[in-house]
């Protein structure tokens, strides 16, 4: 490390302290201009963010929702960016915000991620991270300085202006700024919105490591299920300024009573571990609560835990075991539950396998075709292929 760095020590790497979860209480109300959509059907004049969410002290908890629903503001206010009329936050058993307290933004030890880098043109990466370390009220370490350059993968352009960089190395490169500010909460506002595809799938895996390289909270906004599924521990979902639903990724995400996307998007996320590789397949079977997976082998190790997510419309339904089929995954279910979806054609079925439930995106037709209804036991079949890693 080339650059001088005068609160650079010896000192642990960067830990949250331990203690109680994360609690936030906002009702703001503000001027809501622009025509009536999807999002503002009433074209009312005030959106009113009203929400009360426990956020764990660890992982990465995804707030989600469509486009207006919240998500940022409620970001801004955990900042401290913006001040709602009544409001209460505590971070692991410190007040940031009460009646009689309201500790302004640059006081909070958090880190804010961006959907642009923001990072300062005229320094280089290198400078950029120098900046954050000085602002930082803890000292920093040689060992922190290189863990995050080598998570982040950002050596070899440390000596780069931000004009010089892509869009992915330079969001790399704010996410290590953050990092090294060592804040005792993350804050990430959609940092991969400004991206193509190419760029999102180069910064993803980073994004994956950064929960089991710092014990630290991660607040993660997203309208993406693509992404949340990926990433995230917990999900915040908001519509229209409130909470309908917060838990676990897979809690969430298999319920089809919420205003989550129920079309090509609908889709369950499963934790599981891997249990067997075979070689001359190239395919890993995966022990999960629902039962258990082949999944294409991408070399983990035996009896790592990984999560797969299962897309409602590659599960298909029989009522009897077929061993006569190219589909080697076959999972014994019962139906619980069955929705209509926005086409009248169409609706989600919901199924309980094992300690876990998948989403099956089924036709009308084909629900009476099987004579499905709640109770129904039947055989769930899941291509390999299909599993998303």
């Amino acid at each position: 490390m080339s650059v001088k760095m005068d609160k650079i020590n010896e000192v642990p790497l960067l830990k949250q302290k331990q203690g109680e979860d994360i609690h936030a209480r906002f009702l703001l109300q503000r001027s809501n201009s622009g025509p009536a959509n999807s999002f503002n059907p009433t074209n009312s004049s005030m959106f009113t963010l009203d929400v009360e969410v426990n956020i764990a002290s660890k992982g990465i908890t995804a707030i989600f929702g469509q486009s207006g629903s919240g998500k940022t503001t409620l970001l801004r206010c955990i900042a401290g960016l913006e001040q709602a009329e009544s409001g209460h936050l505590t971070v692991n058993g410190d007040v940031w915000q009460s009646e009689k307290v309201f500790l302004p933004t640059h006081k909070r030890p958090l880190g804010y991620v961006f959907q642009e880098s923001s990072l300062f043109a005229h320094l280089t990466g290198q400078g950029n991270l120098a900046y954050a370390i000085k602002r930082s009220d803890v000292a920093s370490s040689k060992a922190l300085y290189d863990q995050v350059i080598t998570l982040m993968g950002i050596e070899s352009i440390l000596q780069r202006y931000p004009n010089q960089l892509s869009g992915g190395e330079r969001q790399r490169i704010a996410i290590a700024r953050a990092l090294l500010i060592q804040p005792r909460l993350l804050l990430m506002d959609e940092p991969l919105a400004s991206l193509d595809f190419a760029r999102k799938q180069e910064i993803l895996p980073y994004l994956e490591k950064l929960q089991s390289s710092f014990d630290i909270p991660i607040l993660y906004v997203s309208h993406s299920m693509d992404e949340v599924a990926r990433l995230a521990d917990q999900v915040v979902l908001l519509q229209h300024g409130k909470v309908m639903a917060q838990g676990s990724t897979s809690e969430v995400f298999s319920r089809i009573d919420l205003p989550l996307p129920m079309g090509n998007d609908a889709s369950v996320v499963w934790q599981g571990k891997v249990v067997e590789r075979d070689k001359q397949w190239h395919l890993a079977r995966v022990a999960c609560a629902g039962g258990d997976l082949w999944v294409h082998d991408v070399n983990d190790e035996m009896g790592e835990y990984v999560r797969v997510r299962i897309l409602a419309r590659d599960v298909s339904l029989t009522l009897t075991y077929h061993e006569d089929s190219s589909i080697l995954n076959r999972l014994l279910v019962k139906v619980a539950e069955i929705e209509s979806d926005d086409n009248n054609a169409e609706a989600l079925v919901q199924l309980r396998a094992g300690n876990d439930y998948l989403l099956a995106h089924l036709t009308r037709r084909s629900i009476d075709h099987l004579q499905l209804k709640q109770g129904s036991r039947l055989w769930a079949q899941i291509k390999s292929v299909a599993i998303v890693r």
